[in-house]
């Protein structure tokens, strides 16, 4: 009679041939054993697998489904670019840290926006409010600073509040801040995600 014990040995079992018949082309596998009951049974450590939730339940509330869904291909779909604004941000800092004349850093600095430009303006036209939304957040996440601190840097107070005015316009800030441990925990959880392969 199968009892829960003899299921168990019997998989394991099971499993272990396998193993060795996956193996047949070499001659001896030496693998850990662990003595069970007097019976001695093979021993595989396996390396560790992250399991992601959202407070626990995700699947049972259809809105939180949805919301985790959005983020989750918002996030893919803008963390590459949060990624290269942090890279070319340091550049541009390094570069402009050499140049000591006014009017030659403004020229580098419209020749950036130029390049920018040619480079990513029809990628990011078709982002959506929330993917810009998602987007200003990661960027402060990877440089420490806001847009528009990025912006009034580069371009001056004036110009920094105009694009102020028309993000506030679209229902977005360019001022807003990343909170992983808060609002933005669905966000921190996506970007684990995408760092470590998973989607």
């Amino acid at each position: 009679m199968f009892n829960k014990k003899n299921i168990i040995v019997f998989l394991i079992n099971l499993w272990f041939l396998s193993l060795v018949s996956a193996q047949s082309d070499k001659k001896e596998i030496i693998v850990k054993a662990i003595v069970f009951d007097k019976d001695t049974f093979p021993y595989v450590e396996l390396s560790e697998v992250d399991v992601w939730t959202i407070w626990g339940k995700v699947y049972n509330n259809p809105k939180l489904y949805t919301e985790w869904s959005r983020i989750k291909y918002n996030v893919k779909k803008v963390y590459p670019y949060a990624i290269l604004a942090s890279a070319i941000l340091k550049q541009m800092d390094n570069e402009l840290a050499k140049i000591k004349n006014e009017k030659e850093r403004k020229v580098f600095i419209k020749r950036c926006e130029r390049q920018l430009k040619q480079q990513f303006e029809e990628e990011l036209k078709d982002l959506s409010t929330n993917q810009g939304r998602i987007l200003m957040k990661l960027i402060n996440r990877e440089t420490g600073k806001t847009t528009y601190q990025i912006v009034k840097e580069m371009r001056g107070g004036f110009e920094a509040t105009m694009w102020q005015a028309l993000a506030f316009i679209f229902g977005n800030s360019m001022k807003t801040t990343y909170n992983p441990n808060n609002e933005d925990v669905m966000i921190e959880k996506a970007i684990q995600l995408v760092e470590n392969g998973c989607f």
